[in-house]
């Protein structure tokens, strides 16, 4: 896809295949290509080159009406001079649906997001987090095949957007429709997603499950964008072998990475300390390393860790009875490292 008067695609070689019934998230910074993916899928745009595929029927050149297609924005769009009900009916009563359907879906609608008493309020009359379920009522009410969700969450404050999180999910599960879900929240995609795409520069940089996204990064930029993440320099050698800019040997599972400079990643939260010297084991790594910050963050704890020859590291701690020693800013340490946890990052 590129813009009129763009050098640069604002997508570039994308392809993604959605399964019916799922809830798939597009997520990335903005300016990544989310938005615009979506506004094709919606037919607010057509794509310079490739299939939009629904069934293995073609969506391009289909205008925004003709497509089983519905879009909840950020703003909602609610009509402000229409009660709940009425924007509900909206878009029944434009395709001539008999009156007592209408009527009977409206109510359904209303049970379904939980509004069954607010069917005579006017949107002005709601809190965001209910006008925020009248739209999606609207865009349910017509069963389409697919409903697009533009950073529809943004606008809400953070305990409503959780709340809205679970929700979302509850709807997507009851009505059995496919939902293409638009954010830049790691949390609400995580939280929320069957399957998520991370996107970057208008290309796809992963597909898969939160477990896999999280805990199976492709790249730098995946590890680095969803999460907290450490980056430590490493060495490959001709025969399979790593050593990190410390010296220490490093044995991973799965393929050997070419030889040459390496980047392995490793979330703070499966990383520990100990006093320094006696952190070492079989299977565990240590790097000698002196506190330079601590930060309490009510559940858990993070230090910051200054090691010879590698980059500042964050340890997570749980702030629970035992699971941590108490230690002070300046504290000379080990910083552990399981080496199952070592993840090695494509270019």
């Amino acid at each position: 896809m590129v813009y009129p008067g763009n050098a640069t695609p604002s997508l570039d070689n994308v392809s993604i295949d959605i399964q019916e019934n799922e809830f798939f998230t597009l997520l990335g910074p903005s300016g990544c290509g989310k938005t615009t993916l979506l506004r094709l899928i919606a037919g607010f745009e057509q794509p310079s080159a490739g299939e939009i595929l629904l069934d293995g029927q073609s969506l391009v050149g289909r205008l925004p009406f003709q497509r089983p297609v519905n879009t909840v924005f950020q703003s909602y769009t609610l009509f402000p001079h229409l009660t709940v009900a009425q924007n509900i009916a909206f878009g029944l009563e434009m395709q001539r649906q008999p009156k007592a359907k209408i009527t009977q879906t409206v109510r359904e609608m209303l049970d379904l997001v939980k509004l069954g008493e607010f069917g005579a309020r006017k949107p002005h009359q709601l809190s965001g987090g209910q006008q925020q379920r009248v739209a999606l009522a609207r865009a349910l009410a017509n069963r389409p095949r697919v409903l697009l969700l533009d950073e529809s969450l943004s606008a809400l404050d953070l305990k409503l957007r959780k709340e809205m999180q679970v929700e979302l999910k509850r709807l997507q599960r009851e009505t059995g429709i496919t939902f293409l879900f638009v954010t830049h929240d790691q949390e609400e995609a995580l939280t929320m997603s069957d399957r998520i795409a991370v996107m970057h520069g208008g290309r796809v940089q992963q597909i898969g499950t939160p477990t896999d996204i999280y805990d199976r990064p492709l790249n730098r930029f995946v590890a680095d964008f969803i999460g907290d993440t450490n980056f430590l320099e490493a060495q490959a050698g001709r025969g399979g072998e790593i050593a990190l800019a410390g010296g220490q040997r490093v044995a991973l599972n799965g393929d050997a990475p070419a030889a040459g400079t390496l980047t392995l990643a490793v979330r703070p939260e499966h990383m520990w300390l100990a006093e320094q010297g006696r952190g070492a084991t079989a299977d565990v790594i240590s790097l000698a390393g002196c506190i330079d910050n601590i930060v309490y963050m009510g559940t858990d704890t993070l230090y910051h860790v200054v090691c010879e020859r590698q980059p500042l590291l964050r340890v997570r701690a749980q702030n629970r009875p035992g699971a941590q020693l108490s230690f002070t800013i300046g504290a000379q340490v080990d910083v552990c490292i399981p080496q199952d946890a070592l993840r090695v990052m494509q270019a």
